[in-house]
């Protein structure tokens, strides 16, 4: 299975759409006074300031290693996401909630009923968050089945931006019920307290796209099963009895680095060397000469760590290449 790790297309669809939508809703809540499009702009507004980090750390994440990040810079996306989760909580849900709670407070039923410039509107933010969301549903799945693994290692920009046009849509849904209820019934107060369930959806969100930023920023391992097979890969090796220890963590979305320590049996490499008969014509030129012997045996004492290294290297090719997720791979001989 095969993950998309861009998000960069959605994330652009995202922030236009939400550029144009804030801008309308922001116009009519001002005609109108309704606390439920306030809301709804302030929404739109922090969404337009979420997608705008997410394609900072898009770009950032991009960055090839140097000498400061070894690993790269790919843990920068999951910092901007969880700054981007931030903002949802506080601008998004703190904001509307205040709002709409001193909207009650201060309730006040000569507000401007306008409910039907409101509620067209909202009809057209629903197609525009809708369009969005299918585009970032779309970049998500990839060339995958919708499962529920796609969601849990799914690239958290990409999440976030599913995540946040789920709620833009549910929250429009709200607000438009919100207008008919204002409308057919003369009470305003429906128009706060769709505000406030809009605020309790945005909180809800945020809560979920901090959770999901913050176990890779503190260091997400490969899953139970992967780790096992890895594990399993590696004591299949002739020269490998034990694997004492073994740790992972992610440092871009699906890659991983890996670092174990094993018990090496060296005699498998030394058999290989017999075999090739070079070290037997070497002692058979030499064996009458003991100061040429030393020499030998110096020799071989360079060349055992080079066969170990080498075929440490290959072993490491081996992981890569049958674990696509590992990047880098560290073996240390106990």
């Amino acid at each position: 299975m095969t993950y998309q790790t861009t998000g960069k297309k959605s994330v652009v669809a995202a922030l236009l759409g939400n550029i144009f939508v804030t801008f309308i809703k922001t116009i009519v809540s001002l005609i109108s006074g309704s606390t439920s499009m306030f809301v709804e702009s302030v929404h739109s507004f922090a969404d337009t300031l979420n997608q705008s980090l997410l394609l900072i750390g898009l770009k950032r994440s991009k960055k090839p290693a140097d000498n400061l990040r070894g690993y790269g810079y790919g843990i920068e996306r999951f910092f901007w996401s969880l700054i981007s989760a931030c903002g949802i909580l506080f601008i998004g849900a703190g904001v509307t909630v205040y709002h709409s709670v001193d909207s009650i407070i201060h309730y006040n039923n000569s507000v401007h009923n306008f409910s039907y410039l409101n509620i067209l509107v909202l009809c057209i933010a629903f197609v525009i968050e809708g369009i969005t969301l299918f585009i970032a549903l779309k970049e998500l799945k990839g060339k995958n089945n919708f499962s529920r693994k796609i969601f849990l290692e799914a690239d958290p920009i990409t999440l976030a931006v599913v995540y946040e046009d789920s709620a833009a849509v549910l929250g429009v849904m709200v607000a438009m019920g919100a207008q008919l209820l204002m409308h057919f019934t003369g009470n305003y107060i429906y128009d706060s307290i769709g505000g406030i369930i809009v605020g309790f959806i945005l909180g809800f969100l945020a809560v979920i796209l901090i959770v999901k930023n913050h176990q890779y920023i503190i260091g997400k391992s490969l899953d139970k099963k992967t780790t096992e097979q890895v594990i399993k890969f590696l004591l299949k090796d002739p020269c490998v009895e034990n694997v004492s220890e073994f740790k992972s963590v992610a440092v871009d979305i699906n890659k991983y680095r890996i670092y174990t320590t094993v018990e090496w049996n060296g005699t498998p490499l030394y058999e290989e060397i017999y075999e090739d008969g070079d070290l037997k014509e070497e002692f058979d030129e030499i064996k009458n000469d003991f100061s040429e012997f030393t020499k030998l045996m110096f020799k071989m004492t360079d060349r055992i760590p080079r066969l170990v290294g080498n075929h440490i290297d290959e072993i490491e090719k081996k992981i890569k290449e049958k674990f696509p997720q590992i990047a880098y791979v560290d073996i240390e001989i106990n």
